[in-house]
């Protein structure tokens, strides 16, 4: 896979077998687009979904050598390779012990940098992220669920929709499972939203099939209300698989 500024991204192992058939599109979200939402996009992309990742901090934010010294980059602007280069020229020792070289030679095999959910056009074709993982189904630029890992950043995109004043008028389900940013708590945190996935896109083959594809497509309120009713009762049937997580639901607007 080859990113936007020329290098090459390492390949990933381990996807499972694409299914085929109808897919709902996905959307992850952590504070720095970096570890939670970054895992979750990986996994989610592995069994084929359609997803997008963004982070809703006001800049991306990682560990340095002390508490009061991180390292600060622009959303949109700087490449996960080029903070695994620069990290590795400060202290590769350092953030290689941390995890950080680890979690950004992943992110660097997923897409090209990290990206601001306040930033992202929703509606606008993504055609310029061809060769991110998952992005097959999302070039319209639009989700049908996001998933936010930590109470704020659920906030912050509640408020921003609110602010947005859905322009589509298409439903999206906002769903938090609070996830610890640390990288072994994400990968559990991934795997925990990759089978609340699979319960809700099947729920929605179901419901495509029982009212039609052409009708359900169309992604409005009244299209897919029997799918939308469904999703609370999904819920809390995965909280009982996945009692670490806890998680928070509503029913949003793009």
């Amino acid at each position: 896979m080859e990113a936007p500024n020329g290098t090459v991204a390492p390949t990933q192992t381990g996807d499972r077998p694409d299914p085929g058939g109808y897919k709902l599109k996905f959307c992850t979200v952590c504070a720095s687009n970096q570890n939670r939402s970054m895992e979750a996009h990986l996994q989610l992309s592995k069994a084929h979904y359609p997803v997008i990742s963004f982070g809703t901090g006001s800049l991306v934010r990682l560990p340095g050598p002390t508490i009061q010294q991180p390292n600060v980059y622009q959303f949109n602007k700087t490449s996960y390779d080029s903070m695994f280069k620069e990290l590795s020229e400060k202290d590769e020792d350092l953030y290689t012990r941390n995890g950080l070289l680890n979690m950004l030679n992943r992110n660097r095999g997923v897409k090209w940098g990290p990206e601001r959910w306040q930033d992202w056009q929703v509606g606008i074709p993504r055609l310029e992220h061809a060769s991110d993982r998952g992005s097959v189904g999302t070039e319209g630029g639009v989700a049908d669920v996001v998933f936010t890992c930590e109470e704020r950043c659920w906030d912050a995109v509640i408020d921003d929709l609110h602010n947005r004043g859905a322009p589509l008028n298409r439903p999206v389900h906002v769903i938090n499972v609070d996830i610890r940013d640390n990288h072994e708590e994400a990968s559990i945190g991934g795997r925990g939203i990759l089978d609340l996935a699979d319960s809700l896109n099947n729920a929605a083959k179901e419901e495509r099939d029982a009212v039609g594809s052409a009708t359900f497509d169309m992604a409005t309120a009244a299209s897919r209300a029997t799918f939308d009713e469904r999703v609370p009762e999904i819920l809390g049937e995965w909280q009982e698989r996945w009692p670490n997580l806890p998680a928070t639901w509503t029913l949003a607007w793009f």
